[in-house]
């Protein structure tokens, strides 16, 4: 079982022992994520295949927040700041915004990337080095915002 598994169970009792309810709820949540991804690839998911499901988790609940700011149900949006935040501890720690911009120049650089037609390519490079580090919309509008120039 991977550390981040580990992590996640010994979390759940804690939470169970806290009576946390809120915590409970989200690590029952990413828990069955995680096996839904496990029964659908017919195997055991390592650090890297959990982290990338709670990435996706956030990115999900990030997404629906703009619906709820628009109709401002401020409830629902505290409460999904708090399971951003709860997420956000089994990730590792996000790349600044100047981080990210250094490491697509330097990708631009890598791959002699001059126009928009060459996005693909640093895409491509760029997105594993970052995985679960940054948002890949961030990266990629940066990444236009360099080849655009």
């Amino acid at each position: 079982m991977s550390k981040l598994k580990e992590q996640l169970m010994e979390d759940m009792k804690k939470a169970m022992k806290a009576k946390d309810k809120e915590r409970l709820s989200v690590i029952r949540m990413t828990r069955s994520e995680i096996k839904n991804k496990e029964i659908e690839s017919r195997e055991e998911l390592d650090d890297q295949g959990v982290t990338a499901v709670i990435a996706k988790q956030v990115k999900q609940i990030k997404d629906s927040l703009a619906d709820f700011e628009k109709s401002g149900k401020e409830d629902v949006m505290e409460k999904l700041y708090k399971e951003i935040e709860i997420l956000q501890e089994y990730l590792p720690e996000q790349m600044s915004e100047a981080e990210v911009d250094e490491l697509v120049n330097q990708v631009i650089e890598e791959t002699d990337a001059e126009n928009m037609s060459d996005m693909g390519q640093v895409m491509g490079a760029i997105m594993p080095k970052i995985k679960g580090r940054a948002d890949g919309s961030m990266v990629s509008s940066k990444v236009k915002e360099k080849l655009s120039n």
